[in-house]
């Protein structure tokens, strides 16, 4: 990944291996959630957050959780409205912006991605990885995390 010919440094193979590691398990995930449950994955994600958040975000909220632009997140929240999962409601504070809110159908089908995602999850991760290695990979995670939550401040 080194763009001067040198050894690449340590921060360099680090993003390397996680932006790998983040793209084979991807595909993984989408398929199996797919298989089970017929949603995408993003699809998932979006319910995921919204169940998170206590059924409901403004859409700026929801496009900083799930990591997508607000255009992408807005196409998203419109599939999943047709599909009868997630309903837009206007934000009586704030004329310009809507809620996204998880309906009973979309509760109901997030219910049932829920454990196919979190088998999935628990088999490519926790498969190759020890327990100690799980704990140290997210306190590294977590500390990153929390370095940009700081940087923000």
């Amino acid at each position: 990944m080194s763009y001067g010919g040198s050894m690449p440094s340590d921060a360099e193979r680090a993003w390397e291996a996680l932006l790998r590691t983040h793209a084979r398990l991807v595909p993984i995930f989408d398929r199996e959630v797919q298989r089970g449950t017929g949603l995408p994955l993003t699809w998932y994600d979006v319910l995921l957050e919204l169940n998170s958040a206590g059924g409901r975000m403004t859409m700026g909220q929801l496009a900083e959780r799930v990591v997508l632009s607000r255009t992408r997140v807005s196409r998203l929240v419109d599939e999943l409205a047709r599909a009868g999962l997630v309903a837009r409601e206007a934000n009586p504070d704030d004329g310009r912006s809507a809620f996204a809110v998880i309906t009973d159908d979309g509760r109901r089908r997030f219910r049932e991605a829920a454990p196919i995602y979190l088998d999935a999850i628990d088999r490519e991760l926790g498969g190759p990885l020890s327990r100690d290695e799980l704990r140290a990979l997210t306190e590294m995670l977590e500390k990153l995390a929390g370095a940009r939550a700081a940087h923000r401040d």
